[in-house]
Parts: structure tokens; sequence; C-alpha cells
């Protein structure tokens, strides 16, 4: 099992508060450090100072740190058009060394849609445009260098690419899907992803989710084992009840609550809810950190947690 970082930054963080997150997971053994991609604050929050873009950012972190892996989850197919965004990854990739991940998805959050003038579809055509990005992504970096690549489709069209830059990781960085969508979700795991992630469910819906995605690969004769799978949960650790009660405090929730629904509690409680999450095939967890001034808390978890799993 291991343990990567996952933040929120449109709650109200500046680039050098993620800075200091990220080099404390680096310092400290964390797998990974990804970030949301939204430009719209949710919930009660003010979000001051707003937004971070999530690629500037991973640019910026990728030269100033050293070795964690740094990705997305998820970007929105929304918020960019699939050339560029190929263009910004693989960039990127070179930037840290053949460090980053791309999570991506439909998009789903509306109101910053129209706070910042982005498009917003239905549904059905942002299942649509997302398959056809992964379709142009995956097809610009995996062209061989000196060919052009071309793809005709209904929302994209490419002709005669370069298809450059190329990213370090080869055939490409690894691509996330994720989410609990019955039918297109599953499909488009099958072909396109490294590895499938599910935020914020219970054990009982992760078994059902990893059954469909794994059928969706048996359809394709793809072997299910080639994907890494994993989950999303909230982190609220503390060494006894009173530090567990102050860190859901500050992040406006409730100890028990956070206890049913996320990974939180002493660090032995925290070993074994992952553990169960470990039992149902899960090999990664995301842990949400929203109050990115406690860099204690990674601390604890480094100490106290990933030592025992």
């Amino acid at each position: 099992m291991e343990l990567r970082i996952f933040t929120e930054p449109q709650q109200g963080a500046t680039y050098d508060d993620l800075l200091a997150v990220a080099r404390r997971a680096e310092e400290t053994g964390f797998g990974a450090f990804f970030r949301s991609d939204h430009y719209l604050k949710m919930g009660s929050v003010s979000g001051d100072p707003g937004p971070t873009d999530a690629w500037t950012t991973l640019a910026g972190l990728a030269r100033d740190t050293r070795s964690i892996r740094l990705g997305t989850l998820m970007t929105a197919a929304t918020f960019r058009l699939p050339g560029p965004l190929a263009i910004t990854v693989a960039q990127v990739d070179q930037m840290s060394g053949g460090r980053v991940e791309l999570g991506i998805g439909t998009g789903w959050y509306d109101a910053e849609h129209s706070a910042y003038g982005i498009p917003f579809p239905a549904l059905g055509e942002r299942f649509d445009r997302l398959a056809e990005q992964l379709a142009i992504i995956t097809g610009m970096w995996r062209t061989p260098a000196g060919q052009t690549f071309d793809y005709t489709g209904r929302h994209y069209q490419v002709s005669d690419s370069p298809a450059l830059p190329k990213p370090v990781q080869r055939p490409h960085p690894p691509i996330l899907l994720g989410g609990m969508g019955a039918k297109r979700t599953p499909q488009l795991a099958a072909r396109y992803a490294d590895e499938f992630n599910l935020p914020f469910v219970s054990i009982a819906d992760t078994v059902t989710q990893f059954e469909r995605v794994r059928a969706a690969c048996q359809r394709i004769d793809r072997d299910p084992t080639e994907l890494v799978w994993s989950n999303a949960l909230v982190l609220c650790c503390g060494k006894d009840d009173a530090e567990v009660a102050r860190r859901a405090a500050a992040i406006g929730r409730e100890p028990d609550e956070l206890r049913e629904n996320g990974v939180a509690g002493t660090p032995a409680e925290v070993v074994d809810k992952i553990g169960q999450y470990a039992a149902v095939g899960s090999q990664r967890i995301y842990l949400q950190v929203l109050d990115l001034s406690d860099l204690d808390h990674l601390d604890l978890v480094a100490g106290e947690v990933m030592r025992q799993l």
C-alpha cells in the first residue's frame, strides 16, 4: 500500500503553501503530491487568495522538488484542448525528469465554468469529449519521433501534427481515470487508464466499481492486473482523541463523521481503515489534506502509519 498526498488548493492556498506541503511530503517519504484542478472554491470558505492553475503549479513543483511524483486528481477535460494539454503535460514531465501523472475526467463543477467563462456541455457530450481527448493525447505521445499524427472526431480534428514534444516517460506518463459511472467510465478506464481511482466512496462501492472496471478490461482482453487500483479519502489523524478533534474542527468536520467516511482517528485506527481498503484490492490511498498549514499532520502519518503498512 502506497500513501500519497492530495490537496484542494481552490479552498485557499498560494503556490508557497503548496510547495511547503510537497516538500514535506517528499522529505517524509510519501509516494506523490497531487492536487485538484478547480478554479472555484467550494462551501463556506473564502477561497482567498483565489485559485491557482494546476499545471502552472506542477511546473513550478517540477523544478522545486527532487524526487516526489506529481499529478492531478482530476484535470477537467473541459478546461483544455487535447493538443495543448499533451504539450503541457509532456513539458512538465521533462521539467520534472519524468515524475508526472495525468489524472483526467469529464469535469463536473458547473459553477466554476460559469464563473470563468468555460463552456459546460451536457454530461453525454463531456464523456464524448473526454474519450476523444484521451485518444488524441495518447496518440500524440505514442507517435514515433519524425512521424505525424492525425485524428478525426466529432469534437476534435488533428491534421499532420508533429506530435511534439515527447514526455520523458515512455510510452507516456501514467493516466489516471476514475469515478462511479456504471458504463462509460469502466469502458474508458479499460482502454486508457494506467490507474483507476475512486474518490470518497465506501468500501462496498469500491468493490462494485472495481468489479465493473475489471469486467470492462476482460471484455477487451486486457489484463486487469495492468492497472493500479486506488482510493482518495480525507485524512484526519491524531495521536489521541483530543488531537483528532482539533484537526477535525480545523477543517469544519466532525470526528465521528470522518471516521465513517474518511481515514480518521488515531494511527492505529487509520492503519485499520487503510487495511480494509487494501483487503478489497486498493493499492494506493490518496490522503486528502485540507489544512495545508498543519505540516505536523504529515509527520505523524509518516512516522506512525506509513511504517506499519
